[in-house]
């Protein structure tokens, strides 16, 4: 059984816009997989709707094979749910809000309690309104991951911090879960988070899944290739060629990701147009998404 699977996930906020738009894939136990797309992807509208906090307007989605919205208190015994916008009731202390979810939890774990509050420095008497940003995800990530919950799910859980907290925040987060077996979804516009830490890769872009793969075979198997226009005067005749995941035009010439090899992308090109004056190259992870998705550093990948 999937630990989280969703089935042609359809949501709209407004007619005829959808955000999410047929989207489809699954994480099985064990697994640890980014979840990517600029700003306004759609990635905290799928989120929300794994933790049943939305309904999708189309499609289903299963969490160990129940509806977290007609079963959510069985789903929510096995899952840990951090977000950047989550907040806690300030007036509490760190030793409160632990002790609520001690009574939520009956699996919770004091002895990995015991080691994130040594590990992150926290003061148990501290009130929530008192911590920083860095503190407030911490205390999160802490209060999600001690019942040991068979799938962890975070949302931009380290937004806003410095890549140093970051960097901390998630590694402790894999380390802890991961090797026990826990699947992970975590969503980030950090492309550097997902290489450290992601083992594959979903990126939704205009509500719908652009890719899904692993990252060491996209690493070895997709790059780039740089087409003069003058082979192809539009994007179609370069989208037709088999292997082709997204074209964009760059002053006078035709940027393509394709999967393959850069050597036998340039192989494919010859015999389809002709050309001979066509560059194939690999680029590192974060300026392959940016040439599929468009936009900038700022919006994906950049940390």
């Amino acid at each position: 059984m999937t630990s989280l699977e969703f089935t042609n996930i359809s949501r709209s906020y407004k007619k005829g816009l959808p955000v999410l738009d047929g989207v489809t894939f699954s994480v099985a136990p064990g697994e640890v997989v980014g979840l990517l797309g600029r700003n306004g992807a759609g990635k905290t509208t799928l989120i929300r709707i794994a933790m049943g906090m939305l309904f999708p307007h189309y499609g289903s989605v299963r969490v160990f094979g129940l509806s977290p919205t007609d079963d959510p208190v069985a789903v929510k015994k096995r899952v840990g749910y951090v977000s950047e916008d989550q907040v806690f009731p300030g007036r509490l202390t760190i030793a409160e809000l632990i002790d609520f979810h001690r009574y939520l939890f009956a699996q919770w774990n004091d002895v990995l309690e015991r080691q994130l509050l040594d590990r992150f420095g926290l003061h148990t008497g501290s009130k929530i309104k008192q911590l920083s940003k860095g503190e407030a995800r911490q205390v999160a990530l802490l209060c999600a991951v001690c019942h040991r919950p068979e799938l962890l799910i975070l949302d931009e859980p380290a937004g806003g911090l410095d890549p140093a907290a970051r960097r901390e925040f998630l590694e402790t987060s894999i380390q802890l879960l991961n090797r026990e077996g826990t699947a992970i979804l975590f969503s980030s516009h950090h492309m550097t988070d997902v290489e450290r830490i992601g083992g594959r890769v979903v990126l939704l872009d205009k509500g719908k899944v652009r890719l899904d793969r692993d990252l060491d075979v996209l690493r070895e198997e997709t790059c780039m290739a740089m087409v003069p226009r003058a082979w192809a005067s539009e994007p179609a005749g370069v989208e037709a060629i088999p292997g082709c995941l997204g074209v964009r035009l760059v002053l006078d010439e035709w940027h393509a990701v394709f999967n393959g090899t850069p050597e036998s992308v340039h192989r494919s090109l010859q015999q389809s147009l002709g050309a001979s004056n066509i560059r194939c190259v690999s680029l590192p992870l974060e300026e392959l998404f940016i040439e599929l998705v468009g936009g900038d550093r700022k919006e994906v990948g950049a940390a």
